[in-house]
């Protein structure tokens, strides 16, 4: 009896580990490649794929400021912070509030020192591939000597509260960059 106890808890166990690993968003950049990309920009795509599952997805920014920590990142967003410090520490705020915020890239694009995301960013864990829920985003980055060095986006939101939550953010000004 003992024995069976503890074999159904064991299964009962792994089971819900093994779930709650598939809840968590993975870029597959095998999938989402194309086979036209020259070397370098397989190399450009497989960085910013990197950059942004860290991020993104894993919100390891640890991870990122270890990694990606570059004083020559321009951010074009005008709403976030300069500099990967300054977007991880917008970011660390922002998934405080947003747990299960997340990144789901649908297409990535590379064009010698540029690669474009294409991706729908949602709040809460239900609302992932519904294309009614969240943000429809196009992220471009652009990559010098290895490093990704600037970033533009254009965020369109697609429901209610994304758009309220954009009419309240969208008018302070973070940085002197520039949209272009």
């Amino acid at each position: 009896m003992l024995k069976s106890f503890v074999s159904v808890m064991l299964l009962l166990t792994s089971v819900f580990a093994f779930a709650s690993e598939q809840e968590k968003l993975t870029i597959d950049l095998n999938v989402l490649q194309k086979p036209n990309w020259s070397e370098q920009e397989k190399e450009n795509a497989r960085i910013v794929t990197d950059f942004v599952q860290h991020l993104m997805n894993d919100h390891d920014f640890e991870y990122i400021l270890e990694n990606y920590n570059s004083s020559a990142y321009v951010q074009h967003n005008r709403n976030l912070p300069d500099k990967i410090s300054g977007l991880v520490g917008f970011l660390q705020e922002f998934v405080e509030d947003y747990p299960d915020y997340t990144y789901d890239v649908k297409h990535i694009y590379a064009d010698g020192d540029y690669v474009i995301f294409h991706s729908h960013a949602t709040l809460n864990r239900e609302d992932r591939g519904n294309d009614e829920k969240g943000m429809n985003i196009i992220d471009k980055w652009r990559i010098e000597d290895g490093k990704i060095v600037e970033h533009w986006d254009s965020i369109q939101a697609l429901d209610f509260t994304m758009r309220l939550y954009s009419l309240f953010s969208g008018g302070d000004i973070q940085n002197a960059n520039g949209v272009f």
